[in-house]
């Protein structure tokens, strides 16, 4: 991979800062940390102290491989697997916060940093994988797993690792292990390609307006942010517009002028398709062949059947099966959609249908929420502050499971505005810390997330440390006096992202391997289900309250969340699987050369023509900005949205349906066996132990309202 001019010198001029600091206790990941819970050094790290950490974090990591291998004992659960399992702490204390700062702190700096790391963690990585002497120890345990005495999780971690060392090479003989090194490496660096690219198109694009006329239809606060983001970019009296969604949605959604609309979606779908020096079609490419070789060297016949080999659906065949069921209802219902919106936009019951194109459709479609329900997003917003939402969602999970948030102003942060939680359990003990990045900014990804500076577990002293957790959103900011209020949406979404962090509270298992580790299309089952919580009107009433007189949401306005619940599900549902069905038809492909010849717009049109997608929608993601399977984990695994969904609405019905929304008996039980002790076994068994069988689909229906 060819690397700019200007990161080399950038990267240069970093190494030869570090090769000067060989001071290990400058370093704030090489000395000793007395931050509370050792939480990250903020307040210390700089961009010079990754490099050293990364090199001394692998230097540490390889030489507890080598004493696992240099060990003359009979390899046994304690020398071999345990040992294993604990290594590598200092290099997951430096990743842990370094990919999380190339997500929400990116520069120059820090993607030079990547890519001079990014083929060593790599080749570190493929080195320990392929390993003939651990490889041969891991599996002497596996294979005399019977005859010691193991513990019903000392055999899963077992067979867990000694699978994963077959899907990382260790079975494959030295040719096709250097040609996975290879394979390897090429994706580490394609897949940073892929994000950094997309960073640029989202913070290069910016819709100026000049004059007052074309700010039409737009709510006062999209007006307001957008005057404060031009004086931010020195464009006093003006309007910019950008692609964060805090901007982005309220034009589609409300701006009158149809050709901006246009200029605004195009700017949105098209990142990445430019044709320019941030066009991601070649990368898709590569990266598909990649994957293909790879799967194939491992024995699949595509990379889909690879990947769902260790998840819950399988294989490609399963997951193909139930996103077609699902498409068709829900491309008819969006047919219904659109024929209500024609008419409305006619505004005359014996005109024509007015031809709706795809950037009309969240305009037309807050139209007819509002002539169906007298519902408008804005009157909703008032009650929706930022504070509000977030206390809502800690009662939430304090009526559920009585563990606590204290807020903590004495823990370093990354950037001003993050906030920090000390959470407790029920019990007063620790569970960690969680970090709140609520705002959008040039450096940090769009979208929303939940991940880790340092997962909770217990280190090879047997001692527990706490978990430190991050989201990250990009929610609408304040402005002005006005505090930041959100939409539905952000709501949801907020709820979304600390569901997965009580996933991460509650893990509790001795084993890095298995504890909180659940198949992918497992994980979002944790994060969808607190959703549920969020929209019920007897929860809404402990949160929703205006930030200026402190009323709670009157009822009219609950009834009428309640009551267009259902509104605009055919298009909420349609491109969320038409984008689930295009990345499995990308990763299902068997053909190298057919890769090679792909024109990468003509194969997501003929695959979304295909399935009848209606023109008005495009699949969620379009390929060329589908961060979550070209730069994310989900290659392969977006469909498991759509799966954990039917776990989750199976799991909150059972619970509503008892009578109490915190059923604290069930409450107990999910936390216990969906949560808290999810790694212990396949994720059904796990999610039968809460539900007494396995998940009916008619909730998931209902909700969507495909039933």
């Amino acid at each position: 991979m060819k690397i700019k001019n200007t990161l080399i010198i950038i990267a240069m001029s970093i190494i030869g800062l570090t090769s000067c600091n060989s001071d290990n206790n400058q370093n704030p990941f090489l000395s000793d940390n007395d931050t509370y819970h050792e939480a990250p050094a903020f307040d210390k790290i700089k961009n010079e102290h990754y490099l050293p950490a990364f090199i001394e974090g692998m230097k540490q990591h390889k030489a507890e491989i080598e004493a696992i291998c240099n060990n003359t004992e009979t390899p046994t659960f304690d020398n071999t697997i345990w040992a294993y399992d604990k290594s590598g702490e200092l290099l997951g204390k430096v990743s842990g916060v370094f990919f999380n700062m190339m997500e929400c702190m990116n520069s120059d700096e820090i993607q030079a940093i990547a890519e001079e790391v990014l083929p060593q963690l790599t080749a570190h990585g493929d080195d320990i994988a392929m390993n003939p002497v651990l490889f041969e120890k891991i599996k002497y345990v596996y294979d005399h797993r019977a005859e010691m005495n193991l513990d019903d999780q000392q055999n899963r971690v077992v067979e867990k690792y000694y699978n994963d060392f077959i899907r990382s090479g260790a079975g494959l003989n030295e040719e096709n292990q250097a040609k996975l090194r290879e394979i390897n490496e090429k994706l580490s660096i394609l897949s940073l390609q892929f994000g950094n690219n997309l960073l640029k198109e989202n913070s290069n694009f910016k819709l100026v307006i000049d004059n007052e006329a074309d700010l039409a239809g737009l709510p006062q606060s999209s007006i307001d942010a957008a005057a404060e983001q031009a004086t931010k970019d020195g464009m006093e009296g003006k309007w910019v517009f950008t692609l964060s969604k805090p901007s982005l949605i309220p034009f589609l959604t409300y701006s009158d002028n149809s050709m901006l609309r246009e200029k605004m979606y195009n700017a949105y779908y098209n990142r990445g398709d430019n044709n320019n020096e941030y066009d991601n079609k070649a990368i898709i490419k590569e990266m598909l062949a990649l994957r293909l070789q790879k799967a194939q060297l491992f024995g699949f016949d595509n990379y889909a059947n690879y990947v769902l080999d260790v998840n819950m659906a399988k294989n490609a065949a399963t997951v193909d099966k139930f996103l077609g069921e699902i498409f068709y209802s829900a491309n008819e219902l969006a047919k219904k959609e659109r024929h209500e919106m024609q008419n409305l936009g006619s505004g005359d019951a014996h005109a024509e249908p007015i031809e709706i194109e795809r950037s009309d459709w969240w305009y037309f479609a807050e139209k007819l929420r509002k002539a169906k329900y007298d519902f408008d997003e804005n009157q909703i917003r008032p009650y929706l502050s930022l504070d509000n939402v977030r206390n809502g969602m800690f009662m939430a999970a304090n009526k559920l499971y009585g563990i606590t948030f204290e807020k903590r102003t004495d823990i370093p942060v990354y950037y001003a505005g993050v906030e920090t939680f000390e959470v407790k359990d029920n019990d007063g003990s620790i569970l960690g810390l969680l970090y709140l990045d609520y705002y959008p900014r040039d450096s940090k990804s769009s979208g929303a997330w939940c991940t880790s500076f340092r997962e909770g577990g217990y280190d090879i002293n047997g001692v527990w440390q706490p978990a430190l957790i991050q989201l990250v959103m990009n929610f609408t900011p304040a402005s002005g006096d006005t505090p930041a209020l959100l939409d539905w949406d952000e709501t949801e979404t907020m709820w979304h992202e600390f569901g997965h962090s009580l996933h991460a509270f509650f893990s509790k298992g001795k084993y890095s391997r298995t504890c909180g580790n659940v198949p992918h299309d497992y994980v979002e089952l944790p994060s969808q289900i607190m959703e549920n919580w969020a929209g019920e009107p007897e929860v809404i009433r402990m949160y929703a309250k205006h930030y200026q007189t402190g009323e709670v949401m009157p009822d009219s306005l609950i009834n009428k969340i309640e009551n267009s619940a259902l509104f605009n599900q055919g298009f909420n549902t349609t491109e969320l699987i038409a984008a689930s069905i295009l990345d499995m038809k990308y990763h299902e492909l068997t053909d190298i050369d057919e890769i090679n010849n792909l024109d990468v717009d003509e194969f997501e049109s003929n695959q979304m023509t295909a399935i009848g997608l209606i023109h008005q929608i495009q699949p969620r993601y379009r390929s060329t900005n589908f961060a979550h399977v070209f730069s994310g984990g989900y290659s392969a695994g977006y469909y498991a949205y759509t799966w954990a969904e039917v776990l989750d609405k199976d799991a909150f019905n059972y619970i509503k349906t008892s009578g109490d929304l915190f059923n604290p008996e069930l409450a107990k039980s999910f936390r216990i066996n969906c949560l808290q002790e999810c790694g212990n076994d396949e994720g059904m068994v796990q999610y039968k132990k809460f539900r007494g069988q396995e998940p009916d689909i008619e909730p998931y229906l209902k909700a969507r309202g495909l039933k």
